[in-house]
């Protein structure tokens, strides 16, 4: 074997320096406690960047300097959580969090208190930071919690995420082989006011509150515009971690600054549930003073053996529960109540209110949801209303304000005809929903075609509102098939479109003709059909034709369908228009099909479990179990077939004995598939 060259003084250097101005960020981005100067760092900075420069051999993307933004990306690349980014359930007064602490104590059978760790629940963006053997690989949203969308290069530019982790002190435990760790991006509230001045300044659109400010910023394609925001972090949680396993949820967050990563310093131990109420209590009159929002206190079993125990339930923990701040509240006046269409034809009144400061945000219009809603609070025109922002996002109405009524209010009707296009509206049988039952409708068609051409629908890129509305304006798309008959002349002619964007959007379109069932399924805007259920529909039937022709009968055999989702897509593939628009979009070529799962052999109908480093991506690990008829779990479970084990387990693998589930190692999968042998336990 040839000996490896002795570094050189420039290697030497370089390394020196990006090890201590990972430790000086460290020292000022996550412990707020600095040990040199602004001038002092700006000169070990540029020093680096200099030797960078002259070496770009050495250069590193795990490097200090590599946070000033990549070039803009096309699209989010998706990436799979290896244990699902569970969202928690709410308790919104003091009485329901103490129920849930009772249920957790019978559940646990403790006589006396359970320990629990408390800290603020920020209201930011969740992501998921991956590191191997130290160095950031990716990062993540949250998503719909199995899957979340690829941000790294966003990720680097938040000043407080350390791109390598370090070992701070001594004695602290070892730096995992895999970490995976939760956080909430924030966004400054003195920041995001700055932010929306200059935005206000430029005539462009105001963020509507920091969370979403913080959402659009990490959300970026181009990461050089991120890295312009005054983008936060704080670390909370975990997904699997490989080499290491802390005893006690404290102990976790405790090592997660041990390694350089930054977590809230309000966090504490509450040792039962008066002291969390204490805590929750004490936060909500802080709230006002911090440098960012907050919307209550998230309250954890401090014990991870007592976490296991507890187990989730469906898609929230048993051992964690948001504890939430009383709503905050405002009066205004109703000055309209307006009908508007959405992509389904369902008519939803919204009011039009004197706008409002309610928590810091402007509240102009609220939804009354349907005419149920409206009779049921007797709202009308000119009333005085109590609004609410409903976790400090979404305003509603709570109730009319009677006793200033004067008289001159006038109640609202839903209109007979479509305010979009004139067509009839109808109410639904047994339901609260108007719909307009026009095909042609405008409102409905801007909307089903971006539905149709989204990134979760057939992601044809550059189909913007913009261009949408232009093309349903001179009438060249009526319905989705309409998209396959443009012409790059067309297009060529449209405003602001050049020879290269109109080539661009045809070979989008074209392009599109290969996306999968599921993503067609969706696309197609089927009541009750979302990405989930589109891709159920998609394994069982495998191809438009067999699902358009399906009974509700049959239907309802597929376990994810209930009886109203079965109504739905029934009356959905009668309409003969809809059946018009199939055809054409097969005559275009976009007839996708979908391997169906095998009905028979030892992987159909099983569901897996990974642990540990793999020989290959998880993500082609479990795609090869899935075209074999296995499914994919991210948790181990009673209902868990086999846990795939790999290098340095993690906790799933004792999850997994401590339940008796069968385990294989990569060959044993192998022989599993090749020969449908049932394993052995490990």
């Amino acid at each position: 074997m040839p000996r490896q060259a002795a570094p050189s003084d420039a290697d030497r250097e370089i390394e020196e320096l990006r090890r201590a101005i990972d430790y000086h960020n460290y020292r000022y981005y996550v412990l707020d406690d600095p040990v040199i100067s602004d001038a002092e760092y700006d000169r070990l900075f540029h020093r680096l960047v200099e030797l960078e420069r002259r070496h770009p051999e050495l250069s590193s993307p795990t490097s200090p300097t590599q946070r000033v933004g990549a070039p803009p990306a096309e699209k989010f690349r998706t990436v799979p959580h290896s244990i699902p980014m569970l969202s928690l359930s709410n308790a919104m007064a003091e009485e329901e969090f103490r129920e849930f602490d009772r249920r957790v104590r019978r559940a646990l059978e403790a006589e006396g208190p359970v320990e629990y760790v408390a800290e603020p629940k920020l209201d930011g963006t969740a992501v998921e930071l991956v590191y191997e053997k130290g160095e950031l690989a990716v990062a993540s949203t949250r998503g719909d919690g199995v899957n979340g969308e690829d941000v790294t290069a966003n990720v680097k530019t938040i000043r407080s995420v350390p791109l390598r982790l370090i070992r701070a002190g001594t004695g602290g435990p070892p730096i995992p082989e895999r970490l995976e760790v939760r956080g909430e991006v924030i966004f400054p509230k003195t920041a995001f006011r700055q932010l929306n001045e200059g935005r206000a300044k430029r005539g462009e659109p105001l963020f509507a509150n920091p969370r979403n400010a913080a959402a659009g910023s990490l959300r970026q394609l181009d990461s050089r515009i991120t890295a312009e925001r005054p983008l936060d972090i704080f670390c909370h949680g975990s997904g699997e971690i490989v080499g290491w396993k802390p005893e006690t949820h404290w102990q976790f967050l405790q090592a997660l600054v041990a390694w350089g990563l930054k977590t809230n310093p309000l966090n504490t131990v509450a040792p039962g549930a008066d002291a969390v109420v204490a805590y929750h209590r004490d936060m909500a009159a802080r709230r006002a003073a911090l440098p960012y929002e907050v919307d209550g206190v998230v309250a954890k079993v401090n014990g991870v053996v007592l976490q296991r125990q507890l187990g989730e339930v469906s898609r929230s923990p048993r051992w964690a529960i948001a504890y939430k701040f009383k709503a905050q509240q405002g009066t205004t006046v109703v000055r309209d109540i307006v009908p508007s269409v959405g992509r389904t034809g369902v008519i939803t009144p919204t009011a039009q209110l004197e706008p409002v400061q309610v928590g810091g945000v402007t509240i102009a219009s609220a939804s009354l949801h349907n005419m149920d809603e409206i009779e049921r609070k007797d709202v009308r025109i000119g009333d005085t209303v109590l609004i609410e922002r409903a976790g400090d996002v979404i305003p509603y109405v709570v109730k009319v304000v009677v006793e200033k009524r004067s008289g001159r209010e006038r109640k609202f009707h839903m209109p007979k005809t479509c305010p979009a296009c004139g067509s009839d509206v109808v109410r639904e049988a047994d339901a609260a929903a108007f719909r307009c039952i026009g095909m042609g409708c405008p409102a409905q068609l801007r909307e089903r075609i971006r539905h149709f051409g989204s990134k979760h629908g057939l992601d044809i890129d550059g189909l913007g509102e913009k261009l949408v509305a232009q093309l349903v304006d001179k009438a060249w798309v009526q319905n989705v098939a309409d998209l396959y008959d443009l012409t790059k002349d067309q297009l060529v002619s449209l405003e602001r479109f050049g020879d290269k964007s109109a080539q661009n959007l045809c070979d989008a379109i074209t392009g599109s003709k290969r996306a999968t069932l599921a993503r067609l399924l969706y696309g197609l805007g089927i009541p009750q059909v979302g990405e989930h259920m589109a891709a159920v529909l998609a394994e069982h039937f495998g191809n438009v034709e067999a699902l358009q022709d399906a009974s509700e009968a049959e239907l309802l055999t597929i376990r994810e369908v209930g009886p109203e989702t079965a109504r739905a897509i029934r009356t959905f593939f009668q309409l003969p228009q809809n059946r018009s628009v199939l055809d054409r979009l097969k005559r275009a070529g976009v007839n996708p099909t979908a391997e169906r799962r095998r009905r028979a052999g030892t992987l159909a109908g099983k569901t897996f479990v990974l642990t540990g480093v793999l020989s290959a991506p998880r993500d082609e690990v479990a795609q090869e179990i899935l075209a074999h008829g296995g499914r994919i779990s991210g948790s181990v479970s009673k209902k868990t077939d086999y846990v795939v084990v790999g290098a340095n387990p993690g906790s799933k693998l004792d999850k997994a004995r401590e339940l008796g589930i069968p385990t294989v190692d990569e060959p044993g999968l192998r022989r599993l598939i090749e020969t449908e042998t049932t394993p052995t336990h490990r």
